[in-house]
């Protein structure tokens, strides 16, 4: 096990630097990722049903607490998803909708 040197402030800069990259290339395969899933009719046909899934298009609101909180937390993920959309590919959001809409 490595021991921390509080005084090798060059080692402790490539260590967050490192950890920094690692997040950015995370969070860009993530984002490639999505962008992959949404370029296909199929893959919106998949996060059409995890939108509607989570209820982001209708409220949450129960008379019981408990349910209203879980039903929260399901919109909270499916906000964060189209979220996702409308920063990575909002050109595809009205695709997406028109192609499963029920008319």
């Amino acid at each position: 096990m490595e021991q921390h040197d509080p005084f090798d402030i060059k080692g402790q800069d490539k260590a967050k630097a490192d950890i920094e990259l690692k997040a950015r290339t995370a969070r860009e395969t993530e984002d490639d990722d999505f962008k992959w899933l949404m370029g296909g009719k199929r893959g919106r046909r998949i996060v059409w049903r995890l939108l509607d899934h989570t209820g982001v298009f209708r409220s949450s609101f129960n008379p019981t607490a408990m349910v209203m909180a879980f039903n929260e937390g399901n919109r909270n993920y499916g906000n964060r998803t189209l979220d996702m959309i409308q920063r990575l590919c909002p050109e595809l959001l009205p695709q997406m909708m028109k192609e499963n809409s029920n008319g």
